[in-house]
């Protein structure tokens, strides 16, 4: 552990020049004393590395010197896949392997290079969950990684809608990042089934391997278990009109169902901007609390019992506000 630190000091002052023992411990999260400890085994180790003392001071390297330890450790070159999402690498346990890969690339390239890589990521940020999310709570994720990763079978006891808790015997096969949460693809009876990691309550490792199917493919698998789980929550489908603010605000409320119903709709505005089409909804109580999101601006036409629906909603609404 310690060796590694040692080159990740290394490699931050060949890349970045002079650093301060205090931004050399907030990058590595260790302790400034740590940092002078490390700084003097390199320099007993003979890389000449020096401090300038004063307010603007820090160490840094020698000019031209340049070290050459920069191959990637299996699980270095394993977590460069995830080198935009510097969050998720850090939930599966990966956060310090990928500044260690992401440091020793650098190093590696020539100094043009060096300087477009950090231009690109001065100026681009991918922040994958959506707005008024909270953050799960997600103990057992670093868990279901090495599961993943080693394929190993677990059992887990987990929480079905409904609040229905379940005992499952799992051979995993993948986890999704999906607009902030994590999801488990995993084959249990011989099917393949999608847990969200969030709702699983507990985890052991049954201490023994599975055999990986040689055709399972985790990107199609999540692209047509998507598409189903989109037919099966919104499975009715309402006739609707919407005024041009209502339309604006599909995307936000409806998400890509209703934006490609929208872009579907075979029909043009009337001349006081409403446009009638269909929408697809979900079906019971869910479709009522939808809807009324859009307030005026969208009106149910069919089918007649969801617009009855609404309408005995809205007048217990209106009563109640007077």
């Amino acid at each position: 552990m310690r060796a590694s630190r040692l080159l990740s000091v290394l490699l931050l002052l060949q890349n970045r020049g002079r650093m301060t023992a205090e931004e050399l411990a907030t990058e590595l999260e260790v302790s400034v004393r740590t940092v002078y400890r490390d700084v003097e085994a390199l320099s007993a180790a003979g890389v000449p590395v020096y401090a300038d003392r004063g307010r603007t001071g820090g160490y840094q390297l020698i000019d031209g010197y340049r070290t050459r330890l920069t191959g990637l450790t299996e699980e270095e070159a394993q977590s460069l896949s995830l080198a935009g999402l510097p969050g998720a690498a850090a939930e599966l346990g990966l956060g310090t392997v990928l500044a260690a890969a992401q440091l020793k690339l650098h190093a590696a390239m020539p100094a043009e290079l060096r300087a477009g890589a950090s231009k690109v990521s001065d100026r681009f940020y991918l922040d994958v969950p959506g707005w008024h999310r909270g953050i799960e709570s997600l103990p057992r994720l670093s868990e279901l990684a090495d599961a993943v990763w080693q394929a190993r079978r677990i059992k887990v006891r987990y929480e079905r809608w409904g609040q229905r808790k379940v005992d499952r015997v799992l051979d995993p096969l993948g986890l999704i990042l999906k607009a902030g949460n994590w999801y488990l693809a995993a084959r249990c009876d011989g099917t393949d089934r999608t847990y969200r990691v969030s709702r699983i309550e507990e985890l052991d490792d049954l201490g023994e391997t599975f055999e990986r199917p040689s055709d399972f493919d985790l990107a199609r698998y999540w692209q047509e278990w998507s598409e189903q789980f989109e037919k099966r929550m919104y499975s009715r489908v309402a006739v609707v009109r919407l005024n041009e603010f209502a339309r604006i605000l599909v995307p936000f409320y409806l998400g890509a169902v209703g934006v490609r119903a929208l872009r579907e709709a075979d029909a043009e505005p009337d001349e006081n901007g409403w446009l009638t089409m269909e929408l697809p909804v979900e079906p019971g109580e869910s479709a009522v609390g939808e809807l009324l999101r859009f307030g005026g601006n969208l009106e149910v036409l069919e089918p007649p019992e969801l617009r009855e629906r609404l309408a005995e909603e809205i007048r217990k609404m209106g009563a109640r506000y007077g």
